[in-house]
């Protein structure tokens, strides 16, 4: 019974593999610098670094540039064309242009998605590697000897850039996208967070000793003018919306922000409806309000000066209508009679005939009457048997056959299903924040969870549940079992979410410093900061270069595993201190840990391991400690496990209701005339065989639909036994005190009494049973699979109630009726009492209705009271708009549940959305240029792609930029790059950390072999990308981040479905949610339409966990009003045939119920009851339940012979409202009273709350409003003729 929207925000469900390098500085950036004497000069390789042994230095070289050999002339053209004239001679040789080949493939993975901005940032490396006029900009500053070849080394060396030329480089890259990260390429570039990053400390943090890969230091110098002899290198750039002069085209608007024109403004929130800067609602329904009190009392007023001047009793009608009738003068004139009353009077006259007959036959023969009853009981009852109970909240909340449940499927049959979750939130009781003093600027204030201490125990937590085993069929389950190794087989370590893990899960890791006496230079604090600024670098260019990434060969990005910090600003105004990544991540005071585990659709058996796993998982949590340390944690198995928890908690409250209301049906039928005949006259036995039809009425309905394959729902087992035991007890209580209070006729035998009886009452009984059924069954109409189901139950469970009170009951009352007349005790039916006179006297209840509250509520100056319950309602209708609408999930948890403080902590401290997916249906052609061009992000791509709309959107908050296989296949096949190779011999797919002689490149560095791959050639290496894993050497490998994002078919020659994924923002109430689900769909249906497919049948559709149980929301006003107006429609239809045609009387029976439903809407707006599939079932209920309030009233009204409409409508409230009232009113109080001390906020909130405004509502209504109602506008009786049954 819960919403798992809930579950469904959840940010832990984010997940994004991938294998990146930072490390994008040339590992040889030497060429020819200016020694000690001046002109054009070089250097050559010669001793290794100190730094890096690995790398060797330059030796010092002052000579003129030299002719580039031609070995080394088609690399300078492919990386250095600007350098390409004349004779070619530069200042570096092939070597050198091998190694700057080398070391850029990682920029050039993601700054080439820019063109102008990658040829900017080459030209910065082509001027210091081969330049031949180096001597202009680089100056050899320090040097060291080499005494074995008499040599002298460069050691450092300075590079005079032009600002101008720095800031136009920056400008051109600053927006450049890496996709398959959602981050800014920046971000992996500059050392820092892309926000934090500026021309300058992009620079040199390239150039930058510490990095650990510049072999020698690099002193960048920004100036404009000459200095120091030096001219500051200022080569002609390029801007990101300027096409180059090789033909490439300018940059996507998603790599330059200046290409996209204005930043899109969301669309403003429509103003509240006001009228004088008031709610327009409340102004129109007050005003109209007031109009009807003016108009109601203005009538009242002139029909008193009317009736004084015509009638001398103050106690005549209003309206002079009718001409008094007495008694026995209840016909009219031939001539007088209508067309219509006759109808009406002999439909009435033909329905008491047949069940008279009905009811003196089920006297006269019980015991075949109650046989066949019970087997028909027995036989529907079989069923059960094949009941199954439906606990997936997938097909409780989400129909079929509907959008997000087709879209859903279609998602899990072609990508595989979401993985589940094990997620812990921890926070500390400790308050004391600490400073990492530093040794560059402002010292850092740290939260205290981030104290090495805490962290070495959650490190011993996190091992622990690593290390957990469960049992299954005998074999032992542990996480690595069952966990995501996204770069299995290679690296089979599970992916662990966890700030740890920027430690690669390691106590010694943790624990690594490095300081003297004075400061400390690197400890757990710098390399925190550094990772989370760069989380996918593999090192961290500290003493230790501990990489970032996780031991899963993936990124662990920080808004993934930590929460409760503020804002750069705020952070700003509080500590004064910020991390490097423009987010106070330092501030947090939650650390989150998420461990994503596989999922699956049609494997029990492995479904059955990850369930025993979690189970265990559950197990341990519940059971740790640790004084130190707050933990929340959920398991993807949790909601349900509570859901289960929760109903078998409840059964015990349930059943204390059931027995309260059954104790009170059982002592309440009986009229004790006589303490004496106290067993006698009381109906034990009779209430315990009434009670046992409607369970039996329940019983039959659940096997029916059970032999037909229908499952049922919590809410049925729930809700249908309170409905049916209302209609039914009521049923039960005008039977029985319409025979207690009847007259035997001379000579009338007892089953001719009974069947006369049932004559009288059975019609009403019929009107609002047919009435709920009808009702019932057309609100199974309703796509939601809540309310359907609940419909086509309550419908045929009422319906078989009628049946066998009609029958069975009748004829259990015969005998009960003859066990009274013997003296015979109730129960110990064998004991007869010795003969006495019988006093027969009026019940308690039935006295007070007739001698106080009927007189009472139809005195002439009470009755303008009335206008009170409009007042009520134009109060509802004014604030039914106000309702909330959605499913607050910790409602549906037990009071006392685990999961509840997690959700707390889920909506307190996390700050990323769950991810959304922009599925391509299957159809799309990405082999053509023009298909391609529709989707892809990158240059050359349609302003309105797929990828172009989405990141449009994020730029209005409601995404993060999305990430894009087809932009990152883009990049990797460019023959520019090393990671598209394979054997020669084999045409095997070559990795690009395999050095062998044998591996070509993919594609021929030529004018088509640049351009994108089309037709076979883009399938042929699609399959390449996709089993690629990332590494060093290229970053760009698609296996981690986009191996289920691209289905392949037709033997690997096609594409079929694929995905673009994207993350939500961060998604707190349910409103959020299904504003979500609104934005994305429409967002998706302008991609379709821009690609021309909407009319197709592979379109765009969003896909999140959640939309499945959120899509109910968006239409759930509607189906709302259609639902009640169809059961409103089915009441009125029903209660004019059923009442001979008399539209007016179906008309206010109508109008009771509808205002009885209003005003629930006005009760679940003052009480915080939200709108959603089990309030509506609830208010679906109170229109059954309001038909048995409202409809004997009038039937009664109808067919009484007194001479006004005031005293007719007080004999139908003496006679009915007593029956009505003990039957449904007293009846559920007891039991909706017990249904407050239920653990489960479902039952406090949606139960005890909207039974209690039901039954409430109701009385007040049918025993009051109905009856003043029908005094001031009834209408005229209907004749029945009582004719004794045969």
């Amino acid at each position: 019974m819960s919403d798992r929207e809930e579950t469904l925000g959840k940010t832990q469900d984010t997940l994004e593999v991938l294998y990146l390098s930072t490390v994008l500085v040339p590992r040889y950036p030497s060429g020819r610098a200016r020694g000690g004497g001046g002109g054009e000069g070089g250097l050559d390789l010669d001793n290794n670094s100190t730094i890096l042994p690995e790398k060797k230095y330059n030796c010092n070289y002052t000579g003129p540039p030299k002719p580039l050999p031609k070995d080394g002339q088609g690399l300078l053209q492919e990386l250095c064309p600007g350098l390409v004239y004349g004779n070619q001679s530069v200042c570096c040789d092939t070597q050198q242009l091998k190694t700057l080949h080398s070391n850029i493939q990682l920029p050039l993975q993601y700054l080439s998605r820019c063109p102008a901005c990658f040829f900017n940032f080459m030209t910065l490396f082509c001027e210091l590697t081969c330049s031949p006029h180096q001597s202009q900009f680089l100056n050899a500053t320090e040097f060291s000897s080499d005494p074995v070849d008499n040599r002298t080394n460069v050691v450092k060396l300075s590079y005079y850039i032009s600002n101008m030329f720095a800031n136009a480089m920056y400008n051109a890259c600053k927006d450049v996208e890496a996709p398959s990260s959602n981050v800014k390429a920046l971000s992996l570039l500059c050392g820092r967070d892309a926000s934090q990053c500026n021309p300058t400390n992009w620079i040199q943090y390239m150039f930058d000793i510490k990095n650990g890969q510049v072999p020698f230091a690099i002193d960048p110098v920004f100036e404009d003018d000459p200095v120091s002899g030096m001219t500051p290198m200022g080569n002609h750039t390029f801007d990101c919306t300027e096409p180059l002069d090789d033909g490439s085209g300018p940059c996507s608007c998603q790599d330059c922000s200046k290409a996209c024109g204005p930043k899109p403004v969301p669309p403003p929130t429509p103003p509240p409806w006001t009228i004088l800067g008031l709610d327009a609602m409340n102004i129109i329904m007050w005003s109209s309000y007031m109009a009807f009190l003016f108009v109601f009392i203005t009538a009242l007023l002139g029909a008193w000066c009317c009736r004084k001047r015509t009638i001398t009793s103050e106690y005549g009608p209003i309206q002079d209508s009718n001409q008094p009738h007495s008694l026995n003068d209840s016909v009219k004139l031939s001539s007088q009679v209508t067309c219509c009353e006759s109808l009406r009077e002999n439909f009435a006259n033909a329905l008491h005939y047949v069940f008279s007959l009905w009811g003196s036959f089920c006297v006269r023969q019980p015991l075949l009457v109650i046989m066949l009853s019970m087997v028909l009981v027995a036989a529907c009852s079989t069923g059960l048997m094949h009941m199954r109970v439906t606990t997936n909240p997938v097909d409780l909340w989400s129909a079929p056959h509907s959008e997000a449940r087709q879209e859903k499927d279609y998602f899990d049959q072609h990508f595989g299903p979401f993985f589940r979750t094990e997620q812990l939130i921890i926070t500390t009781p400790w308050t004391e924040w600490f400073k990492l003093v530093s040794t560059t600027g402002p010292d850092i204030l740290f939260a205290p969870i981030l104290n090495i201490s805490l962290l070495q125990q959650v490190l011993d937590l996190q091992t622990d549940i690593e290390n957990l085993e469960a049992e299954y069929k005998g074999q032992k389950v542990t996480l690595k079992d069952i966990c995501v190794s996204p770069l299995a087989p290679y690296n089979n370590n599970c992916t662990i979410l966890s700030v740890l893990n920027y430690f690669q899960n390691s106590h010694e890791v943790l624990n690594h410093t490095f300081a003297d006496e004075f400061f400390i230079y690197a400890d757990y604090h710098t390399h925190f900061l550094y990772c989370v600024s760069s989380p996918v670098a593999l090192d961290d260019m500290g003493h230790f270069h501990d990489p970032c990434m996780g031991t899963f060969g993936g990124p662990v990005f920080p808004w993934l595993v930590l929460g409760g910090y503020e804002d750069a600003h705020v952070n700003l105004l509080i500590n004064h201190a910020l991390s490097n990544s423009g987010t106070a991540y330092n501030n947090a005071t939650a650390l989150v840990i998420t461990f994503p585990v596989n999922n699956y659709l049609n494997d029990t058996d492995k479904l059955g391991k990850v369930l025993a796993w979690e189970k265990e998982f559950i197990s341990f949590m519940k059971n740790y400690s640790n004084p130190n340390l707050t933990i929340s944690f959920s398991s993807e198995r949790s909601i349900e496990d509570e859901i289960d928890r929760e109903s078998n908690s409840d059964v015990g409250t349930i059943i204390i209701s059931y027995v309260i209301m059954f104790v009170y049906v059982s002592m309440a039928l009986g009229n004790i005339h006589s303490f004496r005949r106290l067993l006698v006259d009381s109906k034990i036995s009779l209430g315990i065989a009434g009670i046992l039809i409607v369970l039996s009425s329940v019983a039959c309905s659940l096997g029916i639909y059970s032999y037909a394959g229908v499952p049922l729902t919590l809410i049925v087992i729930e809700v249908i036994p309170f409905l049916v035991l209302a209609v039914g007890v009521d049923n039960i209580f005008i039977m029985v005190q319409a025979v207690q209070r009847d007259e035997r006729m001379q000579h009338e035998e007892l089953h001719q009494q009974i069947g006369r009886v049932l004559g009288d009452v059975a019609p009403s009984m019929l009107l609002s049973s047919i009435s709920e059924t009808v009702a019932f069954f057309l609100g199974s109409l309703s796509h939601m699979p809540a309310v359907k189901t609940f419909s086509f139950f309550a419908a045929l469970a009422i319906l078989i109630d009628f049946l066998l009170q009609i029958s069975c009951f009748v004829s259990l009352l015969g005998l009960d009726m003859k066990r009274q007349e013997r003296n015979r005790l109730d129960i110990l039916c064998c004991i007869k009492l010795p003969e006495g006179q019988q006093e027969k006297t009026e019940g308690l209840l039935f006295r007070f209705f007739k001698k106080v509250f009927a007189p009472f509520v139809l005195k002439e100056w009470v009755r303008p009271l009335v206008a009170l319950f409009v007042g009520m309602l134009s109060f509802s209708i004014a604030v039914t708009d106000k309702v909330e609408i959605g499913l607050d999930q910790r409602l549906s948890m037990p009071d006392d549940s685990y999961v509840l403080d997690y959700f707390g902590n889920l909506t307190e401290y996390l700050h990323t959305g769950p991810p959304v997916y922009f599925v391509v249906r299957e159809g799309h052609d990405y082999r053509t240029s023009y298909g391609q061009n529709q989707v892809c992000g990158g240059v050359g791509c349609n302003n309105d792609s797929l990828v172009q709309q989405v990141y449009t959107a994020s730029l209005m908050s409601d995404y993060t930029t999305p990430s894009s296989w087809l932009d990152d296949y883009f990049d990797w096949v460019k023959p520019q790059s090393t990671c598209c190779r394979y054997y020669n011999a084999t045409g095997a797919f070559c990795n690009a950390s395999v050095v062998d002689p044998s591996c070509v490149r993919c594609r021929p560095m030529t004018p088509s072999g640049k351009q994108r791959p089309n037709g076979t050639e883009f399938m042929k290496f699609l399959p390449m990308f996709l089993s690629d894993n990332p590494n060093i050497k290229c970053g760009k490998g698609g296996h981690a981040a986009y191996s289920t994002a691209v289905v392949l078919k037709d033997n690997n020659t096609n594409v079929g479905a694929t995905y673009f994924m994207s993350y939500h923002t961060i998604l707190k109430t349910s409103s959020d949610f299904i504003d979500a689900i609104k934005i994305a769909r429409e967002l998706a249906y302008n991609i379709s339409v821009s690609m021309g497919l909407e009319n197709k049948t592979h379109f765009v559709f969003p896909y999140s966990v959640f939309y499945v149980f959120y899509e109910q929301y968006l239409s759930i006003a509607h189906d709302t009003a259609l639902n009640l107006s169809m059961c409103l429609v089915a009441i009125f239809v029903v209660t004019t045939v059923l009442l001979g045609f008399e539209l007016w009387s179906a008309v206010l029976v109508s109008l009771t119920i509808a205002m009885i439903v209003v005003n629930m809407f006005g009760v679940m707006w003052l009480w915080g009851i939200s709108l959603n599939a089990i309030s509506l079932v609830n208010l679906v209920m109170s229109c059954g339940i309001s038909v048995e309030f409202c409809s004997h009233i009038v039937r009664a009204f109808s067919i009484s012979t007194k001479s006004t409409r005031v005293e007719r409508a007080e004999e139908a409230l003496a006679h009915m409202g007593s029956s009505v009232f003990s039957g449904i009113m007293l009846t559920k109080f007891g039991g909706i009273l017990i249904l407050a001390l239920s653990k489960s906020q479902i039952f406090q909130v949606f139960y005890f709350r909207m039974y209690l405004a039901i039954v409430l509502l109701g009385a007040t209504h049918g025993l009051i409003f109905l009856p003043v109602l029908l005094s001031y506008a009834g209408t005229g009786p209907i004749t029945v003729y009582s004719t004794p049954a045969l």
